[in-house]
């Protein structure tokens, strides 16, 4: 009888840490999904929208890995004759380094490695230059 009793327990617990796990496996996918359904309608690679470009637009994925990217003031970069000087630091891009792209929105956006601000170029989106 003992050895019923056990196998009963046994079973019985089995059936309750399958329950507990599906219930874990259900909640995680209904937060993905609620995540999904709630999130704002512009993806990790997109920029926000501008007088310029109101609809956005995506920084291209060899420059942005979702956090990479984000507009930043003309204080935070200036025009050398060597290339572009990256305040912060102290980085110079040269005009001709192929990291240099045209911004679509008319505003700078520096792309940093993990987006930290300390960080090496990965790209920078610059305006068109006025003359």
């Amino acid at each position: 009888m003992s050895h019923t009793t056990a196998s009963t327990t046994s079973v019985q617990t089995t059936s309750a840490f399958a329950r507990m796990t599906g219930a874990r496996v259900h909640l995680a996918f209904l937060l993905l999904l609620s995540c999904l359904v709630v999130a704002p309608h512009a993806r990790a690679h997109d920029a926000i929208p501008t007088a310029a470009k109101p609809q956005g637009w995506s920084y291209p994925y060899a420059c942005c890995s979702g956090i990479d990217c984000r507009e930043v003031s003309a204080k935070a970069i200036s025009e050398r004759p060597e290339g572009y000087v990256i305040k912060g630091t102290g980085e110079v891009v040269a005009y001709s380094d192929t990291r240099i792209k045209d911004s679509p929105d008319g505003e700078y956006h520096w792309c940093s490695v993990a987006g930290a601000n300390d960080s090496r170029t990965i790209c920078l989106f610059v305006p068109p230059n006025s003359f």
